[in-house]
Order: C-alpha cells, then structure tokens, then sequence
C-alpha cells in the first residue's frame, strides 16, 4: 500500500508493540520482514514500544476508537465483514484507514534456527539496540 504513495522511499520505519506475533523476540516475524527487505531493496527499521507502553502509541489511538465506533452494532460474520468494516472507517480530521485482506497461506508451528537467525541482515539500531533493529539487503 505504501509504495504508491511514497514511491521514493528507501528506509520505511515500523513501529510495533513489544509481544504478539509481530515482539522483538519473534524469529518468524523478523525472518519475513529480512525477506522483505531482499526482495524490495529497502532498508526496514522496525522500534518496538517498551512492554506495556503501546497504549501511548498515537497511531493506535487515533484509528482504534473510529474503528470500534464504525463496528457498534454490527455482527463480525466474516473475514470479509471485517476488512470492510476497517477500510470504511473515517473521522472528522481526515483520518481515513485502508484495509486489504490479505490472502497468503502461511504456514504455522515453523522454527528458525539459531543459524538461521544469525544469517540475517539484522543490525541492532542506535536507539534501543535490544529491542529495535534494521533489516538490509545483504549485497555481495
């Protein structure tokens, strides 16, 4: 979705909460985003929130509440339901959410191995290093 609007983008930053399935200690997680970043030449920064801090995230505050408010009584029936539910909601400053369902199969119960993990192009970032990183392309 990004790439059409900031096509000349190099370094997306991600900001992510501390557990779930996108944590700082998820190797599936980081292995995707490495893979992300060799197949599109971006380097990918990703800072997670401190654990227990994501309720300052602005971001998730500014879209949540439009989101629950656009869901009020209305039954969650399906996938589909869902991302139409997202991608209609609006407020009155101009935030507007995009949504798109993502169709993938991924596969579950995959292990990274520690070999694995050392080969990728991760960099501790300068801020943060244990729990924030940045993913490049490996060149050579």
């Amino acid at each position: 979705m990004g790439r059409a609007r900031f096509p000349e983008a190099t370094r997306p930053l991600i900001t992510a909460d501390a557990g779930g399935s996108n944590g700082y200690r998820v190797r599936a997680w980081k292995t995707q985003l490495a893979t992300l970043a060799a197949e599109t030449g971006l380097e990918i920064t990703v800072c997670h929130y401190p654990p227990g801090t994501s309720k300052w995230n602005q971001i998730e505050h500014r879209m949540f509440g439009f989101i629950t408010m656009n869901w009020r009584g209305r039954p969650l029936t399906s996938y589909r339901t869902i991302i139409e539910l997202i991608a209609a909601t609006t407020a009155e400053t101009g935030l507007r959410i995009r949504a798109e369902p993502d169709t993938e199969w991924y596969p579950t119960g995959v292990k990274i191995t520690d070999a694995e993990m050392a080969a990728l192009p991760l960099t501790p970032h300068q801020w943060h290093g244990d729990c924030s990183e940045r993913l490049h392309e490996v060149v050579g």
